[in-house]
C-alpha cells in the first residue's frame, strides 16, 4: 500500500470514527496470504474480547489484558472494533492517552487458521501463500509499528506465532504453485524442461475435461462450472426419477404380497444398485404369500359338512384371490372372476376363454 494510502486510513481513524479501529482486512499482508473476513470466526473472542498490549499476555511479570474491544463487526470485508481501555490499570490509561492523542493507532488481529485454500484463483497480485479462508479470532492488540497495514499476526493451534521464511513452505500456509511462463531453450535445464512437461500436461488434460463437457477449446471458468452443475443437475434428477421408480415396484411387491412390508429398506437398496428393471424381473419369480389366516379359512371353508358342502371365500379384489386359487375361480365361477377383475381395474373383463 503507497505511503498516501496509509494516510487516508489513519485521518479517516482519528477524524471521523475516533476510538473506532480497523482490526483486518482481505489485502494481502506481510506474510504473503490474505485472510477472508467473512471467514473470521468471532463467536469465541465474543465471549472473552480481550485487547492485549503488543501481543503480550504478560508484562513484568502481572497480567497484561490492557482492555477489551467493543461493538465488534464486519463492514465492507473489514474487521472493526472499538478499544475501551481498563481506567484501573496505569499502564493501560497510558496507552489509552497516546491512542487518543494519536501517538498509537493501530490494532492487530492474532488469528488461528482453521482452513487454507491454495487455489491460485482466490490469490491476488502479491500473494505468495494459501488464502485463509477459515480463521478464529484469538485476540486483539494494540501495537507500535506492526508487520503491515493490516499488523496481522497468525498463530498455530498451539497457540505459538507461524514462522514463515520467505520462500520457504510450511503445512499451515503453504506456497502457492503459480505457473510461471515457458522459459527460452537456451540455458534450460531439465528441471525446467520437467516442470514445463508438467505444465502442458496439465493444460492438455484441461482441454480433456472441456471435450467432455461438450465445451470448445477456451471456454471460460464460468463456462466450465455452469456445464458441470448443469451434469450435476441431470444426474441428481436421474436419480430421484430411478429412486421414485425403484420405490413404486416395491410397493407394488408389497401389495401384491410378494414381499413383505418390513423388507421395504432392503429391496429400495437393491433396486437403487441392481436396477428397477431386474427388481422387477426378480418380483416376477416370486410366488404369492398367503397369510395363516388364509389357510384357516380355506380349512373352513372346504372341511366337510361346513355349511352343507363347499364355501367359496369372498374377495374384494381380483389381487386378494391366492394364486392356487385363481385358475380354477375363473373356471368355476367365471361371473365372479369378472366382478373382481371390474374391482381391481376399473374396466369389465374382456370375454373369458377356455
Amino acid at each position: 500500500m503507497r505511503v498516501e494510502e496509509k494516510k487516508s486510513i489513519f485521518f479517516e481513524i482519528k477524524t471521523t470514527t475516533m476510538k473506532e479501529v480497523i482490526i483486518s482486512t482481505e489485502a494481502v499482508n506481510s506474510y504473503g496470504t490474505r485472510v477472508l473476513t467473512s471467514g473470521i470466526d468471532l463467536e469465541q473472542y465474543k465471549r472473552n474480547p480481550v485487547l492485549l498490549w503488543m501481543h503480550r499476555r504478560a508484562w513484568d511479570g502481572q497480567s497484561m489484558p490492557i482492555g477489551k474491544i467493543d461493538n465488534l463487526r464486519v463492514k465492507d470485508g473489514k474487521l472493526i472494533g472499538t478499544p475501551v481501555f481498563d481506567q484501573n490499570d496505569e499502564f493501560a490509561r497510558k496507552i489509552e492517552s497516546k491512542w487518543d492523542s494519536g501517538f498509537l493507532r493501530m490494532a492487530s488481529a492474532a488469528l488461528e487458521p482453521t482452513e487454507v485454500n491454495p487455489d491460485p484463483a482466490l490469490a491476488l497480485e502479491g500473494q505468495t501463500r494459501a488464502t485463509v479462508t477459515r480463521s478464529k479470532l484469538v485476540e486483539v492488540s494494540i501495537v507500535d509499528i506492526g508487520s503491515n497495514d493490516e499488523a496481522l499476526q497468525l498463530c498455530g493451534a498451539d497457540g505459538k506465532l507461524l514462522k514463515l521464511a520467505a520462500g520457504e513452505d510450511a503445512p499451515a500456509l503453504p506456497l502457492l504453485k503459480l505457473s510461471n511462463p515457458e522459459p527460452t531453450p537456451e540455458g534450460r535445464s531439465p528441471a525446467d524442461n520437467k516442470n514445463n512437461n508438467n505444465q502442458n500436461q496439465t493444460t492438455t488434460m484441461n482441454k480433456e475435461q472441456l471435450m467432455l463437457l461438450g465445451l470448445p477449446e477456451g471456454a471460460s471458468d464460468e463456462q466450465a462450472t455452469a456445464a458441470l452443475q448443469l451434469m450435476k443437475t441431470k444426474a441428481d434428477n436421474a436419480e430421484m426419477l430411478q429412486l421414485a421408480a425403484v420405490t413404486q415396484c416395491v410397493d407394488q411387491a408389497i401389495a401384491e404380497r410378494k414381499i413383505l412390508g418390513g423388507q421395504r429398506d432392503h429391496y429400495i437398496k437393491l433396486g437403487k444398485t441392481a436396477g428397477v428393471e431386474m427388481l422387477a424381473d426378480t418380483f416376477k419369480t416370486m410366488p404369492t404369500q398367503q397369510k395363516p389366516t388364509d389357510t384357516l379359512n380355506l380349512s373352513n371353508q372346504t372341511a366337510p359338512g361346513a355349511g352343507g358342502g363347499r364355501q367359496t371365500k369372498t374377495y374384494a379384489k381380483l389381487s386378494e384371490v391366492p394364486q392356487s386359487e385363481l385358475l380354477t375361480l375363473r373356471k368355476e365361477q367365471p361371473a365372479e372372476y369378472m366382478r373382481l377383475y371390474r374391482e381391481e381395474y376399473g374396466i369389465d373383463c374382456p370375454p373369458l376363454s377356455e
